[in-house]
């Protein structure tokens, strides 16, 4: 009997409380989440060497590996590549960020006189496959023997002289870096590169490379203090506003290199270019167990980067690969959201099919995940004042977003519908609750009627929605439809 009272006390409960709000006005939402995987800015898988629908290599000015072998690749002539209608891709995910690594060679191949163009076409593909450019300078990709398609500029070779390779303190170095004319030439591309591009909209990240073959910093610990701190100034004093991700290499430089950033009041995130290695180089030793968490809390200290600047991982040869191997992919990827992965690099290699369940999971817990838990506004709102509402947020991800974008919230009617962007700074809501309540002021112009209230994270130049939400409600446009609002 107690029981069956205490039940009809909290139903009255329930139902005065459902009364209350109903008698002040106030529309509760509780939005129906989904479970879709959702295709978002600067987060998820990468193509690498090439957009969304390409199917034939775009190598021109890189190195493109795919299927576990290396494409041939172009350096100064055009790739012809077909592309799919739509631009989807067949057996990888539909991806935001397009990965390029650019040889330097390339893009200066007369001191002092740079081809911006190829970048310039990069960008602007990027913007019509909806992938913003993750780039990199690499010194070099090959060999002595490329002359100046792998190797080094050739007006650089010339002014170094040829390179005994004995020599070298790495047998990976084309050339000596310590040589001060690297530091000052490298150095220059990179200001030059910083001074046209920092902040372009349609680049995600730069990735820092200093040294070593296509830019993965082989032999860091072998360059001089002057020429690793000279060449790491040169990229944080370039791009202030462009986020800069770098690859550990070894304990001294990258501690010395977010330490250089810091100084700079950057936030600088970081890459691992062989994610899944399980004793695929040596029997006794691999990247999964035995470097990468030593490195990333020992030697970089870096074990919070994640919270202000994006983590990208790159596949250790590729999923095929692991596939072959019998690698536990479980285990791969539980590690790399433990790490706070945004973006993964599996060289635009098909997917192993039957793995595809466990990538599309992966995929939606990669970087953020927003979903509209609840949301309340007022039935009625006048115009010319106020209009108050409160929101529960969930981010269902593992890290924050990145770039700023505008939460907005838009009065549709018939014939007039306005935006009104809120002060809300996204980049700050990390994985758990965000509770955001504030409000918005409706126009003194605002033509008195119903309108149907929507929500959306939005471009902040264009207040076009950028951001999709894992809960129903997307409209065409994007827009999330909340429920109606009369505006007096």
């Amino acid at each position: 009997m107690d029981k069956l009272i205490k039940n009809a006390v909290l139903i009255i409960i329930t139902l005065l409380i459902v009364i209350e709000i109903s008698a002040q006005g106030i529309v509760v939402v509780r939005p129906k989440e989904i479970d879709d995987v959702l295709i978002n800015p600067g987060k998820g898988f990468t193509t690498f060497q090439c957009f969304n629908g390409d199917y034939e290599p775009y190598a021109k000015g890189g190195i493109r590996e795919s299927g576990g072998r290396f494409v041939p690749d172009c350096y100064t002539e055009h790739v012809s590549y077909k592309v799919r209608e739509n631009f989807v891709n067949i057996d990888y995910p539909q991806t935001t960020v397009a990965y390029f690594r650019i040889n330097w060679s390339f893009l200066e191949p007369e001191e002092g006189e740079y081809n911006w163009e190829f970048i310039d076409s990069l960008l602007a593909t990027g913007e019509v496959r909806n992938q913003r450019l993750l780039l990199r300078i690499a010194p070099f990709s090959g060999s002595i023997e490329s002359k100046g398609k792998k190797d080094v500029p050739s007006w650089f070779r010339e002014k170094i002289g040829p390179t005994n390779r004995s020599s070298m303190p790495h047998e990976f170095w084309l050339f000596d870096h310590n040589n001060p004319l690297y530091l000052k030439h490298f150095g220059n591309l990179i200001r030059e590169f910083g001074s046209r591009y920092d902040g372009h909209p349609m680049i995600e990240a730069v990735d820092l490379s200093i040294c070593g073959q296509a830019g993965e910093g082989v032999g860091l610990n072998f360059l001089h203090e002057n020429v690793r701190n000279g060449l790491v100034k040169a990229y944080t004093a370039s791009f202030q506003k462009t986020p800069l991700i770098i690859l550990p290499r070894d304990d001294k430089t990258e501690i010395n290199v977010y330490h250089i950033a810091k100084e700079h009041g950057l936030n600088v995130g970081w890459r691992l270019d062989c994610l899944g290695d399980m004793f695929g180089f040596r029997d006794t030793w691999n990247h999964m167990f035995d470097y990468y968490p030593q490195t990333i809390v020992q030697s970089m200290q870096a074990q919070d980067a994640w919270e202000k600047a994006p983590i990208a991982f790159e596949s250790c040869w590729t999923m095929k690969h692991w596939k072959e191997q019998e690698w536990d992919i479980d285990y791969i990827i539980d590690q790399s959201l433990k790490w706070h992965i945004s973006t993964f690099n599996n060289k635009s290699s098909p997917i192993p099919e039957e793995w595809r369940p466990k990538v599309d999971s992966w995929i939606k817990r990669m970087g953020y995940r927003f979903a509209l838990r609840k949301f309340t506004f007022p039935k009625v709102a006048e115009q010319n004042s106020k209009m108050f509402f409160t929101s529960w947020w969930e981010n269902k991800g593992v890290a924050p977003i990145y770039r700023e974008y505008t939460l907005a919230i838009r009065l549709k009617g018939e014939k007039v519908s306005r935006i009104l962007p809120t002060d809300a700074n996204i980049t700050l809501w990390l994985p758990g609750d965000i509770i955001y309540d504030n409000a918005v002021f409706v126009p003194l112009d605002m033509p008195s009627g119903e309108y149907n209230l929507q929500i959306g994270i939005v471009d902040c130049q264009s207040h076009e929605p950028e951001v999709n939400l894992a809960v129903e409600g997307r409209d065409a446009e994007g827009w999330y439809s909340l429920g109606q609002i009369e505006i007096k």
